[in-house]
């Protein structure tokens, strides 16, 4: 058994701890409330231009244009959207995992990292970090996602790669988020239902192409920026619930030491009441 010495060092360790983790999921309470409000306000505007960018390319005749065809190369450009800091529970590893479970060839891989974590583990197994953008997720905004999409498009209209993916972690609730690996380009245009037969075919004006030039740039970076702020409330939703168990485990432990210590301190009062009782027995 351990010494009282011993168990009384590791309490007050724990408890030391148990301060650091109270504290962090006070701020990441904080900082969740202000993402959550954020995400609730945009999520809507994007998940509806995701719906009208396909409902228009639905309504298109063939259209043959960079943006919907892909490319030659089997490169794909995958934007992975994680945190710069751990302390989160799963929250890093299971994006990382829908890259590294997917059935894909590494070297057929250009990562675009958002948030240091997600570049570190990805470049750790092998693959290959066309960019890192930490300073993003510390507070992104919508040019962000648009210098972002710039580079990435660049790398998809010049040959480059010849798909583009997005992985990040879909915000539902305070206690919910769910990673997602979504395909961005070539836009995937739904299969026409019976429904569909009697809709009035989109027309563009000047003409498609340019038209398609405007439209699909601000589609894709309205995508990222949907992504970056969900992905922002996911990680502190996902820190507080950790820091919160955190917490619960420390009191538990500090429970456990507490009655290990009682016993120690119990067993050492007996001994010298033994002690004392078989001396003077001795004496007499």
């Amino acid at each position: 058994m351990a010494s009282m010495r011993d168990i009384k060092r590791r309490k007050s360790s724990i408890s030391s701890t148990q301060q650091i983790t109270k504290a962090m999921k006070l701020v990441s309470t904080v900082k969740l409330q202000k993402a959550k409000t954020r995400a609730e306000q945009t999520t809507p505007y994007f998940d509806y231009m995701y719906r009208t960018v396909s409902s228009m390319l639905a309504k298109s005749n063939n259209i043959d244009h960079p943006y919907l065809t892909s490319g030659e190369t089997p490169k794909k450009a995958v934007v992975v959207i994680t945190s710069n800091r751990g302390l989160a529970g799963g929250y890093n590893t299971n994006v990382v995992k829908l890259i590294t479970g997917a059935d894909w060839k590494k070297e057929d891989l250009d990562i675009y990292a958002v948030g240091g974590k997600g570049a570190e583990i990805l470049d750790r197994r092998g693959y290959h970090i066309a960019g890192s953008y930490p300073e993003i997720m510390e507070d992104p905004c919508y040019e962000d996602a648009s210098a972002l999409c710039k580079k990435v498009l660049d790398a998809f209209t010049s040959g480059e790669v010849g798909e583009i993916y997005l992985a990040y972690t879909h915000f539902k609730n305070t206690v919910s988020h769910e990673p997602k690996l979504i395909k961005l380009l070539p836009v995937e245009i739904p299969e026409e239902t019976e429904e569909d037969e009697d809709l009035v075919m989109m027309n563009y004006e000047p003409n498609e192409t340019e038209a398609l030039n405007m439209i699909i740039p601000k589609y894709v970076t309205s995508l990222f920026y949907g992504a970056l702020v969900e992905a922002l409330a996911s990680e502190n939703g996902a820190r507080m619930q950790a820091m919160d168990s955190a917490t619960s485990n420390a009191d538990e432990l500090i429970s456990d030491l507490t009655l290990k210590y009682n016993r120690a301190r119990q067993g050492s009062i007996t001994q010298e009441l033994t002690e004392i009782i078989a001396g003077a027995n001795a004496i007499s």
